[in-house]
């Protein structure tokens, strides 16, 4: 797929996810935040990998998350991110376009490794994620292809890369060249940790740059300062054009338009790993917004892909999401 319109873009950190199951105690032990994305340095990485138990190793972060989902879905897709020149890097690479990805970001030209997330996922299926940036913050505006920007419908921008000054560039450079060719800029705030490391340059972010905002309970609470739910959905209002508000179980509340639209969580029967269930309700959003869909159905959409990331491990799909949409729902998609 080398030309023509796209759905999405994504930018984001090129990361191979490392994934493995501890306890309580690990995390204790090791002095690990449950819950967070805590970054670490490549001692810390190495000495953590170390002690992990049996682990499992898929091409992961954020953003090419949702871009995978989205393929998944049958969606058109793009991603920018750095790898270095190393076996991880090929592993990326490959494993993004086996999905029908557009990926042409150059290695780094340094010798750092590519990036990597060690995943701790406890038996309440809560993951704890440490992550060496690695080659991933290398990315600079030089690497945003404006031409491919402007074939996408949306640019998906994540929010963790928003901590380098280069990446922050190339974020920008990105969300102008979209709105430059009339194409919808998306954020998604990525963990309530990042937010707190860059709330008045979210909030900037948002009123000069950003369409479409994703967020969690947590992140879209710290983003505003409020203790409560209800607060942030007020202080949302009218940021941007759409705001997709994720809940865990208790589903998602859209903002568009005016309106408020509710959506249940999708029925799952097990949550194995909740690992990727942000990125891949993006995805499914994403997907349903770029066919036109009333934003309850895209939210729709959002939920099973979530619901079908968290009955397994690792953030990736590993059923044809499309296979999953319901009667009703996917002759729509079809249609769009």
């Amino acid at each position: 797929m080398t030309d023509g319109l796209l759905d999405v873009v994504g930018i984001g950190n090129a990361i191979v996810d490392v994934l493995a199951r501890a306890d309580e105690a690990f995390l204790a032990r090791h002095e690990l935040a449950k819950g967070a994305m805590t970054l670490v340095d490549e001692p810390r990485a190495t000495a953590l990998y170390a002690a992990m138990g049996s682990a499992i190793e898929v091409s992961g972060g954020s953003a090419a998350n949702t871009i995978a989902g989205l393929a998944s879905l049958g969606g058109r897709a793009g991603f920018i991110g750095k790898v270095g020149r190393d076996t991880l890097g090929e592993v990326f690479r490959h494993d993004i376009r086996a999905g029908g990805v557009v990926f042409e970001t150059p290695a780094a030209a340094s010798a750092t490794p590519t990036a990597r997330c060690l995943i701790l996922v406890t038996p309440d299926a809560q993951r704890t994620m440490n992550t060496y940036l690695g080659a991933s913050v290398e990315i600079e505006p030089e690497d945003v292809d404006a031409a491919l920007i402007g074939r996408a419908k949306v640019t998906y921008l994540e929010g963790y890369l928003w901590d380098p000054p280069a990446a922050k560039a190339a974020f920008l450079k990105a969300a102008e060249a979209a709105h430059g060719a009339g194409r919808k800029v998306a954020l998604s705030l990525s963990d309530g940790f990042c937010v707190e490391r860059h709330r008045a340059e979210f909030r900037q972010l948002l009123g000069r740059h950003v369409d479409i905002l994703f967020a969690n309970e947590w992140e879209i609470r710290s983003l505003w300062e409020v203790a409560g739910f209800d607060e942030a959905l007020q202080a949302t209002r009218g940021v941007c054009e759409v705001a997709a508000l994720t809940r865990s179980a208790k589903g998602s509340v859209i903002l568009a338009g005016g309106d408020v639209h509710v959506a249940d969580a999708a029925p799952v029967a097990k949550v194995v790993d909740t690992t990727g269930a942000g990125d891949l309700y993006a995805a499914g959003f994403l997907h349903g917004y770029t066919r036109g869909l009333p934003a309850y159905d895209c939210a729709r959409i959002g939920a099973i892909a979530a619901a079908e990331v968290i009955s397994h491990f690792g953030a990736r799909p590993e059923t044809p999401l499309w296979n999953l949409l319901p009667e009703a729902l996917a002759p729509a998609v079809a249609r769009a």
